[in-house]
């Protein structure tokens, strides 16, 4: 009886998620290739990346001087927005875990052996608040491939990503408010457009993500990493 009882919980369960937002099947042969791309990616992100931020700047061209990718790829926004965007255009929510944990994988790997084997230092706590963000990182794009899905569901989770990048790229005190960088700020633009699917559904996702955004701005996450 009680078997019986969890199995038909489950079902409801799958079904109540289904109306959220219907999964789409996809052949074998693409996910294997979409998921080995994404670790590629990965593992090409992470190696820039530590490149960018162990390179002198008077040595970089000067259109990445004025950018300044080497501190826009070590904080926290690209690779919120990032794990966002293969979240949500995954096919299905397992998909949408797997090939964020692939590609969180091949970005730790690669940015910390870099740092560790070629520049020679080792920065055990980040390294271990990343290690623990990509494991938990295929549960959470779980959560956010709903996010383009149906009803106050999505619309909520859609405000809590746009919550957290906000976060990267406004400061909000008493007295002031503040773009922090003009590439976190064309990122937070672009996670808009992503999680676009109505203007109804997206003001509502803006009005609720900006208001959480103030009444958390002052709450310090992962030594101030999100």
């Amino acid at each position: 009886r009680e078997r019986c009882i969890i199995m038909i919980r489950r079902v409801e369960m799958i079904h109540f998620l289904i109306e959220i937002r219907s999964p789409i099947k996809i052949s074998l042969s693409k996910k294997f290739l979409y998921s080995t791309l994404l670790l590629i990616a990965g593992v090409i992100l992470g190696v820039i990346s530590k490149v960018l931020d162990t390179t002198p700047s008077n040595y970089l061209p000067y259109f990445l001087q004025v950018l300044d990718l080497g501190n826009f790829f070590s904080s926290m926004g690209i690779w919120l927005f990032l794990a966002v965007v293969i979240s949500v255009y995954s096919k299905t929510p397992i998909r949408s875990a797997i090939n964020v944990f692939l590609f969180f994988v091949g970005m730790v790997s690669s940015y910390y052996l870099y740092t560790v084997l070629v520049a020679g230092f080792y920065p055990k706590s980040y390294m271990m608040i990343w290690i623990f963000m990509t494991c938990i990182s295929p549960f959470l794009a779980f959560v956010c491939w709903y996010a383009k899905g149906k009803g106050i569901i999505a619309i909520a989770i859609s405000s809590i990503i746009l919550m957290f990048i906000s976060r990267q790229a406004f400061s909000f005190g008493f007295w002031y408010f503040d773009i922090r960088y003009s590439l976190e700020f064309i990122l937070w633009i672009a996670a808009i457009f992503v999680l676009y699917q109505s203007p109804k559904q997206i003001i509502q996702v803006v009005s609720i993500g900006l208001l959480l955004f103030f009444l958390a701005s002052q709450i310090n996450l992962f030594m101030g990493m999100l």
